[in-house]
């Protein structure tokens, strides 16, 4: 009989409730920093080290333990992308006064868990056989086996994050100084505006997605505000009778700026975001059947084998039982939504959304091998699921159905929440592969962190929705959480039923997307490592130029530190400095995220948005504008090793 070795200890007491805390922390970190700037980043390494560190305090642990912690902890970041992407759109459009909280649990746990199901038979496939690279489980594995000196890591993540939540509370709660350092004039006709946000949570997402991604989220910006905006003002702003009257008030070059891109601009990012989404699915579909008939194959071929620990999965069985368990109540509550929904529309919105969760969950589990869970089509494969559902939704019910854009977006939050889990379930898992870890532990594991993360979402977002507002600037909350992606889904999900949707813009985006997607391909055809995925760009056109201005600044300061880093001759020097890169930047995120969720405390108390305030920025954004520079060399050094060897 063939032996099998039996790994160390794994889903541990101490692993799972430092697991269940880290994704509760990090599902409230990531939430805030996507309503913040609509981008979110993978939180496995910094809960890899956080792990390691806290472990290490007890006298026995192993890195398997480890492993398990991060898988469960990165959970919560991955489920409130889903989240905070889809379910503000129910607030901003006045379809909920607040966030639910059974609705959102139900809505968040359930999409996350059939995420979990969705990528077990593509497990063998996609990281066994075909070997796809998943370059931040790589870097998880790589950090989890030199975990020599984990307290040191730590330091340097803490030390970020006092950074980052002491900013925040200088700047937000304190007054001292302005959130962004904007100018804009009017070049003849044309309104010309320049500016950039003054966090370091930006600068530190810039510095992990690196100077691709952020140059190509810059470039959209440019795209949008050097060049659309200027251009519309001067040839189309008397076709818009509001932003016609408003020109002719005199307001300052930086409010109509904001106007045309609030009511116009922003909507090449649509259809650009559209036509990325349907490209994804249509150009990995060869591979996706592959990977899903390769992976039940496999499974019906070990059915009588004993396998090792390494190899098992959950078993197939219940993975399909799982899944048809989970569509009941999802059934159900598609019913319950209003009078209007009959059980025929609410067996079209169930059907719907698993078909379409299990291909968008394939393909962000797919996505996540190429280019890694933070730079995953979310956003695009949602609107794509929105803009499908609506459809259907208004063949069915008709345009005058005022409940069919919630319906949509209900659909679309099953789908994102699926999705964003999917890709970074197979990036733990890929972790797990090369750790030797079970598979089936960790996506137990998974499935505690996405329920983990789900019990404090609406809690979470009712404290920031209550404190700074979201999507639509008010009297109360005159700057609110931009909460973009919502914004977007929510103009998709109205626009089809009947609202005014800039329908011209979305399709000039959607060409805008075809050309950015040739220009990929060519450079693919080439090898160059140099790529444009089209989402990245469009979320620089629907996201305000000062928030694309500090994300492209953390990817030069990214690739000037990696070019230091080359010039090493010792590769684990050159390994540990970026180790320690990432974890400044990781913790200077989370900080300031943080921070931002405890100062929403007292103001709710309170109801006055300025209870901390000492001041009103006397001196405007100069003060913020030194200390990013102070953020900038410190996030640079630390990169370079130069903060400790």
């Amino acid at each position: 009989m063939q032996e099998v070795t039996v790994p160390p200890p794994q889903l541990t007491i101490k692993a799972i409730v430092l697991s269940v805390l880290l994704a509760a922390l990090l599902a409230g970190a990531n939430a805030y920093l996507g309503l913040f700037a609509g981008m979110t980043v993978s939180a496995s390494i910094p809960a890899a080290v956080i792990s390691m560190g806290v472990l290490s305090l007890f006298r026995r642990s192993n890195i398997l333990e480890n492993n398990i912690v991060q898988t469960g902890a990165s959970a919560g970041e991955s489920l409130a992308a889903g989240v905070i992407f889809t379910l503000p759109a129910l607030v901003i459009m006045n379809y909920w006064p607040a966030f639910d909280y059974g609705w959102v649990l139900v809505i968040a746990g359930l999409g996350g868990l059939l995420g979990v199901l969705f990528t077990i038979p593509l497990r063998r496939s996609l990281i066994v056989e075909e070997g796809l690279t998943f370059p931040e489980g790589i870097a998880t594995a790589e950090v989890l086996r030199v975990g020599e000196n984990p307290k040191r890591g730590l330091g340097y993540l803490m030390g970020a994050a006092l950074a980052g939540g002491l900013t925040k509370l200088a700047e937000t709660g304190l007054g001292l100084w302005n959130s962004v350092a904007q100018t804009g004039a009017y070049m003849s006709k044309a309104a010309v505006y320049g500016g950039a946000n003054l966090s370091p949570a930006l600068l530190s997402v810039g510095y992990i997605v690196g100077i691709n991604i952020a140059g190509l989220v810059f470039a959209g910006g440019v795209i949008a505000w050097c060049l659309a905006i200027p251009l519309y003002s001067v040839f189309f702003l008397e076709t818009h009778p509001e932003l016609a009257a408003l020109a002719a008030k005199g307001v300052s070059a930086v409010d109509l700026a904001y106007a045309i891109w609030s009511s116009e601009v922003r909507y090449l990012g649509v259809g650009a975001m559209l036509v990325g989404g349907l490209w994804a699915l249509f150009s990995m579909r060869r591979s996706l059947a592959t990977g899903l008939h390769g992976g039940l194959r496999q499974y019906a071929g070990h059915r009588d084998k004993v396998l090792s620990p390494a190899e098992r999965d959950i078993p197939m069985q219940w993975v399909l039982q799982g899944i048809l368990l989970l569509l009941v109540p999802l059934f159900f509550l598609y019913h319950s939504i209003h009078s209007q929904v009959t059980l025929g529309i609410s067996l079209t919105m169930t059907l719907v959304m698993v078909i379409a969760g299990f291909l968008f969950a394939s393909v962000a589990a797919y996505m996540a091998g190429l280019v890694g869970s933070s730079n995953n089509p979310i956003s695009g494969v949602t609107i794509a699921t929105i803009l499908f559902s609506s459809l259907a939704l208004l063949w069915l019910m008709g345009s005058e159905a005022a409940i069919g854009p919630m319906a949509a977006i209900l659909i679309g939050a099953v789908v994102a929440c699926a999705a964003a889990i999917a890709g970074d379930n197979m990036q733990d898992l890929k972790a797990g592969y090369l750790v030797g870890a079970t598979p089936w532990k960790q996506q137990l594991m998974q499935g505690i962190g996405v329920l983990s993360s789900a019990l404090v979402m609406a809690p979470i977002l009712n404290l920031l929705l209550k404190a700074y507002g979201m999507g639509v600037p008010t009297p109360e909350h005159p700057t609110p959480l931009l909460a973009p992606q919502a914004t977007l889904m929510a103009s998709v999900a109205e626009g089809v039923f009947g609202a005014d949707l800039p329908w011209k813009m979305v399709g000039l985006g959607a060409l805008m997307g075809g050309a950015i997607i040739g220009v990929d391909t060519w450079l693919s055809a080439r090898g160059s490592s140099w790529r444009a995925p089209v989402l990245a760009v469009a979320v620089g056109v629907y996201l305000p130029l000062n928030l694309s201005v500090p994300i492209f600044i953390g990817g030069l300061i990214a690739k000037a530190a990696e070019g230091v880093r080359h010039r090493l001759g010792d590769l684990e020097r050159r390994e540990r400095y970026r180790r320690y890169g990432l974890l400044v930047a990781a913790g200077l995120i989370t900080g300031e995220a943080l921070a931002g969720i405890l100062m929403a405390i007292p103001i709710v108390i309170t109801g006055n948005r300025e209870v901390l305030a000492l001041a009103q920025a006397p001196w405007g954004g100069l003060p913020g504008l030194v200390v990013m520079g102070v953020i900038a060399w410190g996030l640079y050094r630390a990169a370079c090793g130069g903060l400790g060897k």
